[in-house]
């Protein structure tokens, strides 16, 4: 069994949506965790939230664009619970939605500056300690449009296809270094981002509004689902799996006992074993 009370874990985007989620539930095993976003409302209540069912929380309101505040998160983190251990970038932005003929282009750009720039300044942030240590996992949400085409949502599904290739890329450059770097694609789940969707209306297509409709009124993915597969890439069971990309509804918990080729969950041919 897993020991997470000395496995710190630090998570972008960690205020709402699925970064929370992930971060009630890495500290409810244990773990202590560094509540990273721009926005102090909803760290905070998250802190609260974590806190008052007997966890701990540190709170680092930063932007992931900016490097340097980034920087300083993590020697925050260094600081109080002695290192960051476990990375999950998850810190991200929908953006225009609608065709590219009619998207502005400084919001476009946005999208690929949060999402892809900043999923970089955290990893760049918490590598060399990880290289140093020759210990850490390194964990990136993926989004809808890294296994297939996403119409009317070029900027998100562009920016999260590159950080499946960046996680890919990272991997073999820290493979020797017992860094494992995996991408989590954690399905559709009822966030603000569904909200977007339905607001769009016609400008997101049929079938986005029809899937949206859907998970606002089920909730999508289970929270435990995703849970779950991010502590198992978060720990010792996972060391030899990286570069991946693993989505909630694989057959992953095979993977623990399998030998993966290379090619198997990654950009260059995406299946389930």
């Amino acid at each position: 069994m897993q020991d997470w009370k000395d496995r710190a874990v630090l998570i972008t985007g960690a205020g709402r949506g699925i970064g929370k989620r992930l971060a009630l539930g890495f500290a409810a095993v244990g773990a202590p965790v560094g509540l990273l976003g721009r926005t102090r409302a909803e760290i905070d209540l998250a802190s609260l939230e974590i806190e008052h069912a007997g966890g701990s929380a540190l709170r680092l309101y930063a932007d992931v664009r900016d490097y340097s505040q980034v920087r300083v998160a993590v020697d925050r983190m260094t600081a109080a619970f002695g290192g960051v251990h476990i990375l999950i970038a998850g810190a991200s932005i929908q953006g225009p939605i609608g065709p590219l003929v009619s998207a502005d282009p400084g919001a476009w750009s946005d999208v690929i500056t949060v999402n892809v720039v900043g999923v970089m300044h955290a990893f760049r942030a918490v590598l060399p300690a990880m290289l140093e240590r020759r210990s850490g996992k390194i964990i990136a949400l993926s989004g809808g449009g890294v296994r297939d085409a996403r119409p009317n949502f070029t900027a998100y599904a562009a920016s999260k296809t590159a950080v499946a290739r960046l996680v890919e890329t990272l991997a073999e450059e820290v493979r020797d270094h017992n860094v494992q770097v995996n991408a989590m694609a954690p399905g559709g789940t009822y966030t603000h981002m569904t909200d977007e969707i339905i607001q769009a209306g016609l400008a997101a297509g049929e079938k986005e509004m029809e899937d949206a409709t859907k998970i606002r009124a089920s909730g999508g993915t289970p929270a435990e689902k995703q849970i779950q597969l991010a502590l198992f890439l978060a720990s010792e069971r996972s060391n030899h799996i990286s570069g991946k990309l693993i989505h909630v509804n694989d057959d992953w918990k095979r993977l623990e006992q399998s030998s993966l080729s290379p090619e198997i969950f990654t950009l260059r041919r995406i299946q389930k074993i």
